[in-house]
């Protein structure tokens, strides 16, 4: 993967912060790379960088323009479509990791070829994977698992490599989504991966290495998540973990995006991860449990992250607040 950097970052109409968390995991683990951002008149979501025209941002040194939402579904907004042909105009190329691809929208992929842009669209393979073999492979493994989607996966395995490589322990993380992808350059879009083939792309992506080399995989969705168990299930499999996290953002009243599923308690989540894991490696165990007390005060942080420890005897932490040392002295 080529993809330009500094990035001009577009919001477009999110409707809310968490509709940009592609973006805000950009600006908070690549900062250096972040040049501005775009936002159209309804968009609900800052992530306090000057908001900049394409040209603007051009002038400013900025090589890519990153479609920084993730809408439900991964569409592509008809009134986006007049901006990312301003910002190849502007002298720009594209990325998005949506489901729908730039490249599929006539006016995008006419102006690209006129112009001689590339378009990147990340979440979509351009490789093919094999069946999972589901045999044990040398190398240790960590990956993270959530009561729900969006809950700090990705931010909880970026901090525990982070922490790793800065002891001197030899770690990588493996990006699973299009997030990931744009901040590491590399990895695997699982959710866009056919069925057959999800665990055998982690196999791919997570390959047999150094006895004392940790991969630490990003995880997706949640096995309790109608619409996205299957992703993780099969992500599971194919991780084969010797570790697992839990990531939680205990202040949701029910599954994102489904009003009608209430939230699995995280004893009953741990249980059902560590059946599916025991499949391909009888000695996953779970050695933290990452929260998300983005919205707790920090005395309710506090208090709750010590209740969680009491509750489950594993460290918990919340990578942003407390940073997750914690956890990485469970099993490093």
């Amino acid at each position: 993967m080529s993809i330009r950097t500094p990035y001009l970052l577009f919001l477009g109409n999110a409707a809310d912060p968490l509709a940009a968390k592609v973006a805000q995991g950009i600006r908070d683990w690549r900062p250096e790379n972040c040049v501005g951002q775009l936002r159209l008149e309804d968009c609900n979501a800052d992530l306090g960088l000057t908001d900049m025209s394409p040209e603007q941002a051009f002038a400013e040194g900025a090589k890519t323009m990153v479609v920084g939402v993730a809408n439900r579904g991964g569409v592509i907004d008809a009134s986006w479509v007049t901006v990312l042909v301003q910002a190849l105009e502007a002298g720009l190329d594209l990325a998005a990791g949506l489901h729908n691809k730039l490249a599929d929208v006539p006016e995008v992929a006419a102006a690209a070829k006129r112009l001689g842009r590339k378009i990147h669209d990340v979440r979509h393979p351009t490789r093919q994977y094999p069946v999972a073999a589901g045999s044990p492979r040398p190398g240790k493994r960590l990956l993270a698992v959530g009561t729900d989607c969006s809950c700090g996966k990705m931010y909880t395995t970026l901090a525990i490599e982070k922490e790793l490589r800065d002891r001197g322990i030899p770690a990588d993380f493996r990006a699973t989504g299009q997030t990931g992808i744009l901040i590491t350059g590399d990895g695997v879009s699982i959710d866009a991966v056919a069925s057959d083939f999800i665990s055998g792309s982690v196999e791919v992506h997570s390959p047999a290495n150094d006895e004392n080399h940790w991969d630490i995989i990003e995880g997706q969705g949640s096995l309790y998540h109608a619409s996205f168990a299957g992703v993780s299930l099969g992500l599971i499999h194919g991780s084969q973990p010797d570790a697992l996290v839990l990531c939680h953002e205990p202040t949701r009243t029910h599954m994102r995006g489904l009003p009608d599923f209430t939230l699995p308690s995280l004893e009953d989540c741990m249980d059902a991860n560590l059946r599916a894991a025991h499949l391909t490696n009888k000695n996953a165990k779970f050695v933290g449990i990452s929260i998300n007390t983005a919205k707790l005060s920090e005395a309710e942080a506090t208090a709750y992250l010590a209740k969680i420890e009491a509750e489950f005897g594993l460290p918990a932490v919340d990578p942003v607040r407390t940073g997750v040392a914690k956890i990485v002295d469970n099993f490093a």
